[in-house]
């Protein structure tokens, strides 16, 4: 697996072999996209040959308010119908356990880079499926190192010691601040070495109703997408 280039806060583009992927973890539409790009590229035997760089587009700073439970709720069977195996439920834990934020967990994120881009592939895709597939409070210290742990591929302590002096967060900081310019559309926007990028690959849709009262209508999917970003990002 190539390395996944430094990370530039002004420029989304990456170099051969790496897809770039901006997305939040309550995303529903990155939680396809996510788990499409490690399938595609598990089924193309591309393993070895393209990483994710993963960044923030953090919801939240850009909302300037938490993302409103009723939003996923009403997101959960819509979205699982194209994609049933990414991993869905509707929330099963306490109320009070529903995450108020996930910043803690996309700093996890970018820390886990330091240990190279399996390491944070692999904890990205476990923290998605925690929140989606199995009602886990994401924003909790404690999830987070749990979910690195199950992961097999992330050194805890490392970690942990990454969150303890926040040396993510200026990271952070400057991907939530290219994710409100025009160059960042969405989550997922996902960018590659030719300079093409592609704004919630695949998915066409819409909302009936507003956001959190609605719910999201898919007018097309195309999943076969993932294999061209993929053969593309390999070929760079």
């Amino acid at each position: 697996m190539p390395d996944a280039a430094p990370t530039d806060p002004t420029d989304p583009t990456p170099p051969p072999g790496v897809v770039t992927v901006f997305s939040d973890i309550w995303c529903s539409f990155a939680h396809i996209a996510v788990h499409r790009l490690h399938t595609t590229r598990a089924r193309l035997g591309l393993e070895e040959r393209v990483s994710f760089d993963l960044r923030a587009f953090p919801l939240e700073l850009l909302n300037d308010a938490p993302s409103p439970r009723p939003g996923t709720d009403s997101e959960v069977a819509r979205m699982a119908a194209p994609e049933p195996a990414a991993g869905w439920q509707l929330w099963q834990a306490k109320d009070w356990l529903y995450p108020s934020t996930t910043l803690p967990a996309l700093e996890a994120v970018l820390a886990a880079k330091e240990q190279g881009p399996r390491a944070s592939e692999q904890l990205d895709l476990g923290l998605r499926r925690a929140f989606w597939a199995e009602s886990r409070c994401v924003s909790h210290r404690k999830v987070i190192l749990d979910v690195a742990a199950e992961t097999g591929a992330v050194d805890v302590d490392a970690l942990a010691g990454a969150l303890d002096d926040g040396r993510a967060r200026r990271a952070l900081s400057d991907q939530a601040a290219l994710s409100r310019t025009d160059r960042v559309d969405c989550s997922p926007h996902l960018f590659l070495s030719d300079g093409s990028d592609h704004a919630n690959p695949g998915i066409d849709v819409r909302w009936e109703g507003a956001y959190g009262i609605g719910w999201p209508v898919i007018a097309s999917d195309d999943p076969k997408v993932y294999e061209d970003i993929l053969l593309r990002a390999a070929a760079g």
